[in-house]
């Protein structure tokens, strides 16, 4: 999996979903060239490593407000769509849990808030 070169970056949300925390990822220095607005890694019970990650990141050689939504899996990674609202911590939260709950088969359960 091509994770995100994270260097620094704050918690702004956290959340459980079924077994999974999601964590949401503001204010981000990375590694790899990419400007992330918004990470949001998904971790399986007690394993430390994530294996699902949902970005808001400024599309390459892009200067517009849209930024393009990424799903990172194991198996690869996919820009699944484009859309300046999220830019803002909401609304991405609100996508990003949409995708984790579909991606994961997890309609059935209901994300709770922890930060």
């Amino acid at each position: 999996m091509s994770k995100p070169g994270i260097t620094t970056a704050i918690p702004k949300r956290r959340y459980r979903l079924g077994e999974f925390t999601l964590t949401v990822l503001g204010e981000i220095d990375s590694s790899d060239g990419v400007d992330y607005r918004y990470i949001m890694a998904v971790i399986q019970g007690q394993n430390p490593e994530p294996g699902l990650y949902i970005t808001a990141e400024q599309p390459a050689g892009s200067v517009g407000q849209a930024l393009d939504m990424r799903v990172i899996m194991r198996d690869g990674s996919e820009v699944i769509g484009q859309d300046a609202e999220w830019s803002q911590l909401d609304a991405f939260t609100k996508k990003g849990i949409d995708i984790v709950a579909s991606v994961l088969n997890l309609s059935d359960e209901t994300p709770y808030q922890l930060l």
